[in-house]
């Protein structure tokens, strides 16, 4: 079976390191998803503004790669260490890349110079990243309150407190993108085996470098300037 894109997202993350690790985590992110000229046709999304959520079948772009599939791979909230069988995880490195993300419908745009446009909250997706398929969420069939998951159940979410100095958030010109860039270094975006507090990261958000640096439960971001 060959498939191609339906349409691709545009989003605030032009490189993966900060890409929230599962969709919904920082809910004001905002995507926009621009179909490609045969799929414009506004009667293929008669009757989605009826649904809140939706469903993206979408390819791991930036991990496209010759080599042969890995049985094992070692999950980043693990501590990068411990090995766990593929098919029990989420990684991006996976015999066929297809990532799978649930996020909220902003709105649905008919009539745009693209042609029709649905916006998003929530996604965890790079900029540019091809989108093979949009389903509705429904409910009663994906919704499993007693589902049970594994070692996930045992991890424990971390929250950073995140002190962004006025004068620095001062220099992004879109505040709008302002409590979307806090939740995502709320999420804390560094390797979870990283725990230097004098390492500076640097992280590309919405046409800006921000960097920062975490000591214990605390980011500070230190600088913001414009990707030139």
């Amino acid at each position: 079976m060959e498939i191609k894109p339906i349409a691709f997202i545009r989003t605030e993350f032009p490189e993966k390191f900060g890409v929230p690790r599962q969709s919904g985590l920082a809910r004001n992110l905002k995507g926009r998803i621009i179909f490609e000229p045969e799929y414009r046709n506004p009667d293929a999304l008669r009757g989605l503004d009826g649904f809140s959520h939706i469903w993206l079948i979408w390819e791991f772009s930036a991990n496209r790669t010759t080599s042969p599939w890995q049985p094992t791979v070692r999950p980043p909230r693990l501590g990068g260490n411990a090995h766990m069988g593929v098919f029990a995880t989420r990684s991006p490195f996976r015999p066929n890349p297809l990532g799978l993300s649930c996020v909220k419908i902003h709105s649905v745009e008919l009539s745009t110079p693209d042609g029709p446009v649905v916006n998003v909250l929530g996604a965890d997706l790079m900029d540019g990243t091809p989108i093979y398929d949009i389903k509705p969420y429904i409910r009663y069939a994906d919704s499993r309150p007693e589902a049970v998951c594994g070692y996930v159940d045992q991890l424990e979410e971390r929250s950073l407190k995140v002190v962004f100095p006025s004068e620095l958030s001062a220099k992004i010109a879109d505040t709008e993108v302002i409590p979307s860039l806090v939740e995502t270094l709320r999420l804390d975006p560094r390797p979870s085996y990283h725990d230097d507090p004098q390492r500076e990261y640097g992280l590309s958000f919405a046409g800006y470098n921000i960097r920062f640096h975490v000591s214990g439960n605390v980011l500070e971001v230190t600088d913001v300037a414009p990707i030139k």
